[in-house]
């Protein structure tokens, strides 16, 4: 069996594991603790214990609990004094807070909603995510900096305050992955969060597993603004350095006219620009659910489909490892 590592944050793990759990394959969520917007950082705030909403919605799409349990995670209260919260990222919590393990906690929703594979936070300490930006302005937290409309103008250093050690466990299961997905998700709050820390860059470059990326279907304004792919992938060697990413996932397709002008105001269309033998482009896109008028916000319009890109992920593997074998053969 496949092993399959993935690296990233919430909503890019979540749309790559809920593809990917079809199938016959060993899966590990690598998840960032950089988060600290919305439920999650009061929470974190308030009472001390680490982000948890990215970890519940790796959770909850490794679940093969009932559609009524995963509904139940992703509950968000929309009245009273639990407004905003999500019932997951509590429930979460509270859980650390009675086993004193953030680790102990998540295992044990895990065990709760009876998922296939297995969630690690990249690292279990306190982390807060900054950046200095070329006009010397420092943003404070991973929720400025997913906020900010300046990056784009240039940064001088991103870090992790404190410089945290990873989770060994993580460390492991990259070391023996046959594989590792990276993104989709935030450039700098999901996918390079998890290259900050101490230990994590070093793995991937020697772990003998294949290294795909995922590329963003659309650009962030005012962070990556106009990024083409191969500013995608010079970002990233930054921090890996160069020949550690053996493919490039893009999608090859252009969403109607209508909807890359409804998200003109939050971002433009990744396009590649990039033509090595890395690059694997296929169609990719998601289909809008009309019927869910709720999902019908400018940041779900234009989506990954998880089939789509799950059988992207396994072709690229089945044939990486036909290739390993006719070279070691």
């Amino acid at each position: 069996m496949k092993r399959i590592c993935t690296l990233g944050g919430g909503t890019g793990n979540y749309v790559v594991l809920r593809g990917l759990k079809e199938y016959a394959v060993d899966l590990t969520a690598i998840v960032t603790m950089a988060d600290d917007g919305g439920s999650t950082g009061i929470l974190r705030d308030e009472l001390g214990v680490l982000p948890a909403g990215d970890v519940r919605q790796c959770i909850v799409a490794l679940s093969e609990s009932s559609d009524l349990m995963r509904n139940l995670m992703n509950y968000r209260f929309n009245e009273g004094f639990l407004t905003g919260h999500t019932f997951g990222n509590i429930f979460l919590s509270a859980l650390e807070k009675v086993t004193g393990s953030f680790e102990t906690a998540v295992e044990e929703v895990s065990r709760v909603l009876n998922i296939k594979g297995k969630v690690l936070p990249v690292t279990t300490q306190h982390v807060r995510l900054k950046m200095m930006l070329n006009n010397r302005k420092v943003l404070e937290s991973e929720k400025e900096i997913y906020l900010s409309n300046e990056i784009d103008q240039g940064y001088s250093a991103i870090f992790l305050d404190p410089y945290p050690k990873a989770n060994p466990e993580a460390i492991s299961r990259i070391m023996s992955a046959d594989a590792i997905v990276i993104g989709p998700g935030g450039l700098y709050t999901s996918v390079i969060s998890n290259l900050l820390v101490d230990g994590v860059v070093e793995s991937l470059r020697k772990t003998q597993a294949i290294k795909i990326f995922v590329v963003n279907l659309m650009n962030r304004k005012g962070q990556t603004t106009g990024f083409k792919v191969s500013d995608y992938i010079r970002e990233l060697e930054v921090f890996l350095g160069s020949g550690v990413i053996d493919y490039i996932v893009v999608n090859s397709q252009r969403p109607p006219k209508e909807l890359i002008d409804r998200y003109a105001q939050e971002g433009d269309l990744v396009e590649c620009d990039l033509f090595d033998s890395r690059v694997i482009q296929a169609e990719l896109l998601g289909s809008i659910d009309k019927s869910n008028q709720r999902d019908l916000i400018k940041r779900n319009l234009i989506r990954h489909d998880y089939d789509r890109l799950a059988s992207s992920l396994i072709q690229i593997i089945e044939e990486a490892k036909k290739n390993v074998s006719l070279i070691r053969s």
